[in-house]
């Protein structure tokens, strides 16, 4: 099954500020014990919701909406595609990360039979 890990914003990822090199090397160190086991197919960090746009559709009216948002935890800072056997692999892998804060979210993919 494929899942997708979402990292929730917080205060500090819409500040945008670039982690320490201890703590890019650990979770360096996490993302390639990820990519050897086969779990990870993709993965990114987004740009705070200031330079982001949404497109709200309302019958045949579209409104163009400018960031920065105001909820804050609504919004998804980064995110991992992953193949795993279960959510509950899932759930253990992302156990595992070197994380001190921060809320992650893991969705299954929905995937059409025959596509």
């Amino acid at each position: 099954m494929r899942v997708l890990v979402l990292a929730k914003e917080d205060h500090q990822s819409e500040a945008a500020k670039p982690p320490t090199p201890e703590t890019m090397a650990e979770f360096q160190k996490f993302n390639e014990e990820l990519v050897k086991a086969g779990v990870v197919l993709g993965d990114g960090r987004l740009y705070p919701s200031s330079q982001a746009k949404r497109l709200r559709f309302d019958g045949k009216k579209r409104t163009v909406i400018d960031g920065p948002f105001a909820e804050t935890k609504e919004l998804v800072a980064g995110y991992w595609l992953w193949q795993v056997r279960s959510i509950d692999e899932a759930l253990e892998w992302l156990k595992r990360a070197p994380f001190n804060a921060g809320t992650y979210e893991i969705r299954q993919i929905f995937e059409f039979e025959g596509m």
